[in-house]
């Protein structure tokens, strides 16, 4: 029962945080003034090796996420989407070498 609970948890802050991932992508590509579709955006991110501060921007969503779940006192919940903001955080240290 815990240990699925905390899937749970982690495939809904993994969700969220590709949903804000997407969300940041589209707005920097309309936001630029180069006019880029999605594809050209990350290719770009990556070329100026911003791409970790883009996935750290999608995992902003995952707070609201964890205190909802804290606030419905879903606590292995919210400890799935600790783990999923901590498995953002890794791709963002491995983007960075």
């Amino acid at each position: 029962m815990i240990k699925k609970e905390i899937i749970i948890g982690v495939l809904v802050g993994l969700l969220i945080n590709s949903v804000g991932f997407t969300l940041c992508v589209f707005l920097f590509s309309t936001i630029s003034d180069q006019n880029l579709t999605f594809t050209e955006t990350i290719l770009a991110s990556i070329q100026n090796d911003s791409l970790g501060s883009i996935i750290a921007l999608g995992a902003i969503p995952n707070l609201v996420v964890f205190f909802l779940f804290l606030r419905k006192n879903s606590i292995y919940k919210a400890r799935g989407v600790l783990l999923a903001t901590l498995i953002a955080a890794i791709s963002i240290a491995i983007s960075k070498f």
